[in-house]
């Protein structure tokens, strides 16, 4: 979105912000994130700035920092410091993009990824051994930011970082019995999603002064917004033609991989389902087989089923602001929600 002012065109927003001023104010604070970000990744080593810089220029939205600055603005931290280098809510806001940027060069090693956002992937430019150094070197610079912000913030870090790597590993795994691949497939995207988008929502209420009540509030609203923003995905990787992050569609059932629809259909135990739930227990590498999984996917059920629990799970994200004052934050936070709601409709 674009949004104006009196003064004209706005940079987009990653997430629906409608007051102008809040806006604008969220704009120059974003820029200063990304010159911080800028300075942060650059290396005495010209090789490793090169190498991070890759993926920071890649096109991120980062939902992340906007959700830190987002929720400073709760416990009324409005105005830009003038010295941003003593900012904790910028520090903090640095802190989880480079934590979400260096999970990124861990995961197109393991899911072998030749693209990210639309670009070559580290791993496909360089090789495994760069792409996993460099992901450490940025979860090695996002630590020693999040020391800045003293030892509240180094443990919730390191919970955040643990749960992380925690749905990194799980998702390697199948689930220990069939009726528990929803579990396990929460789980994972709980650790590998919400538990950064959580973490983003708290640093930003925590630094910005808000209450214990606002700050609680808004972690349980990002855990939940973040896992229904993944599950979304989950449906437009099947029901779009052209999806959101440049894959293709189909990919994750092509792969074999689990997602909500097919966790549904897979649970469904009608002898009309027969032949989908036969396709859908492996991987697809025929180009025939794959087009009539995809095609016998997107008319069944449980696409519908899938699409109620990520408008169920938004809802109920929106239902945590009701402890924050109306205006336009709130206004902001609860469209997010909605946006995540209608994307798959």
């Amino acid at each position: 979105m674009t949004d104006t002012t009196a003064g004209g065109p706005l940079p987009a927003l990653a997430l629906p912000v409608l007051d102008p001023a809040l806006a604008e104010r969220l704009v120059a604070r974003m820029a200063q994130v990304e010159e911080r970000l800028e300075r942060e990744i650059t290396s005495e080593a010209d090789f490793i700035t090169v190498a991070c810089r890759h993926l920071l220029h890649a096109g991120g939205k980062r939902i992340r920092p906007l959700l830190v600055l987002m929720a400073a603005e709760t416990g009324g931290s409005a105005a830009v410091p003038a010295d941003a280098g003593d900012d904790p809510v910028l520090t903090a806001a640095c802190v989880v993009e480079l934590t979400h940027l260096a999970s990124l060069y861990h995961d197109d090693v393991m899911d072998e990824a030749l693209l990210r956002r639309g670009a070559q992937s580290s791993n496909a430019r360089w090789d495994n051994h760069v792409s996993i150094l460099a992901g450490d070197w940025l979860f090695s610079k996002s630590s020693e930011l999040t020391a800045d912000l003293g030892a509240d913030a180094v443990r919730i870090q390191a919970q955040t970082f643990s749960r992380l790597v925690e749905g990194q590993i799980l998702e390697t795994l199948p689930a220990e019995t069939a009726e528990g691949a929803l579990e396990h497939h929460l789980r994972v995207i709980g650790g590998k999603t919400g538990s950064l988008i959580a973490t983003s929502a708290r640093y930003g209420a925590m630094f910005g002064g808000a209450s214990d009540e606002v700050t609680a509030a808004l972690t349980e609203y990002g855990e939940m917004v973040g896992v229904a923003f993944q599950l979304s995905d989950d449906i437009l990787d099947i029901a779009s033609d052209s999806v959101e992050s440049g894959k293709t569609p189909g990919t994750d059932l092509r792969e074999g991989v689990p997602t909500l629809p097919m966790l549904y259909a897979l649970a469904t135990d009608g002898p009309e389902d027969a032949r989908l739930r036969e396709l859908l227990g492996r991987p697809l590498t025929d180009d025939g087989e794959h087009a009539e999984a995809l095609a016998l996917l997107r008319a069944h059920p449980a696409m519908d089923q899938a699409r109620s629990y990520v408008l169920d799970l938004a809802r109920r994200a929106s239902g945590r602001l009701d402890v924050l004052p109306a205006g336009p934050v709130r206004d902001a936070l609860v469209a997010f929600a909605d946006l995540i709601a209608t994307r798959t409709t």
